[in-house]
Formats: structure tokens, C-alpha cells, sequence
């Protein structure tokens, strides 16, 4: 099972979940609701801490086209929005656009998450989830109260992609707590079938 662990906001903490498999590290970013929204520079400390096998992903709902390209200015291998943007040409990362349960399935992209939490800790919604599963020719990769204790209970369900943590690996938000970060993974690799 491929796992992201989103919402960082210090290197010492990408670095821990990398070095525990996580493939991906999520940062933040342009998000000034979010206590887990970093500065451009930030999230350049934050990836660069990080080995070359290791996904970096800016995360963002902003609206702003200005703010998106300043996401992509860092390089990222992803970026990973909520706002529709129209894309004249397809970007140099990948891209993850997040849906909830009323939007349409997009086709514009190279992976869907999907996430009615925006890192609120909120379940996501079992039938809403196995059904994008079932119907998208995509990648999906599931988030949305997600923890150790229920996450490979949920890839059984759901079959995503991935799965994306970011309240369920928390002490408070933006601050990581590494023994949960390294039973998430645990969890989520265990032989789940």
C-alpha cells in the first residue's frame, strides 16, 4: 500500500516518515485557515530534507492562479488541489485533484483523492469512496479520518491506491507524532486483504 503523510510542516518530521516507508510527504501550502499551511520556503526546507525516492506533493485549496505557480515554482513531483483550475497545458507534477461526494469524476488529472475532511480529522464516506473506486479509471487514493487503529480496516473496504494521513498522525495540528506516524504505516502495510 502506497502512504502519504500530509499536512508537515518541519523537515525532522518529513524525514521521520520517510525513513519509516512513507512514499509520499504532503506540505500545505496558501491555506491561511489551515494550521498546517507553510510559507514557500518552508515547504522548500520541508522537501528538501528528503531522499530523491521520496514523492514531494504541495497540497493547497486556493483559488489563486498566482499562489499556483508559486507551488509549482518549488518543483514538486505533485501538486494537489481542490479549486477546478483549467490548465492550458498540463503542468510538469503530476496532478491530484481532490473531489467530494457531490463533484463529477475529473479526467483532467493523473490521480483523485478522495476527501470531504481537508485534514479535519472528518471519516470519509464508505460508499461514496468504494464507488469512485469502482468507477474511475484513475488512481485513488483514500483520506478522511484516517488512523493506526482504523486504516486497515479501511484499505479491506475501500481497495484505494493509496491512503493520506494527516490529523490521524497528530498531536496537535501540523505537529507530527512519530510513534503514531510509524504505526500508520505499520498498519496500513500490514497483510490486508
Amino acid at each position: 500500500m502506497r502512504i502519504k503523510c500530509c499536512g508537515i510542516t518541519r523537515p525532522e518530521d518529513a524525514r521521520y516518515a520517510e525513513s519509516c516507508g512513507a512514499d509520499a510527504i504532503g506540505v500545505v501550502m496558501f491555506s491561511p485557515v489551515s494550521k498546517r499551511s507553510v510559507t514557500p520556503e518552508r515547504a522548500r526546507e520541508i522537501f528538501d530534507a528528503l531522499g530523491p525516492f521520496t514523492t514531494t506533493v504541495a497540497v493547497s485549496h486556493t483559488a489563486s492562479p498566482e499562489d499556483l505557480e508559486k507551488m509549482l515554482a518549488l518543483h514538486p513531483d505533485a501538486i494537489q488541489i481542490s479549486h477546478p483550475f483549467a490548465f492550458r497545458e498540463k503542468p510538469a507534477a503530476k496532478l491530484i485533484r481532490v473531489i467530494g461526494r457531490n463533484d463529477t469524476l475529473p479526467t483532467d488529472c493523473d490521480a483523485i483523492i478522495v476527501d470531504d475532511s481537508h485534514g479535519n480529522g472528518k471519516n470519509f464516506d464508505l460508499p461514496h469512496a468504494r464507488d469512485t473506486v469502482q468507477r474511475s479509471g484513475l488512481p485513488v487514493i483514500l483520506a478522511g479520518g484516517l488512523t493506526p487503529e482504523n486504516v486497515a480496516d479501511a484499505i479491506r473496504q475501500v481497495h484505494p491506491y493509496a491512503v493520506d494521513v494527516a490529523s490521524g498522525i497528530e498531536t496537535a495540528p501540523g505537529i507530527k507524532d512519530h510513534k503514531k506516524i510509524s504505526a500508520f504505516i505499520a498498519a496500513a502495510r500490514k497483510d490486508v486483504t
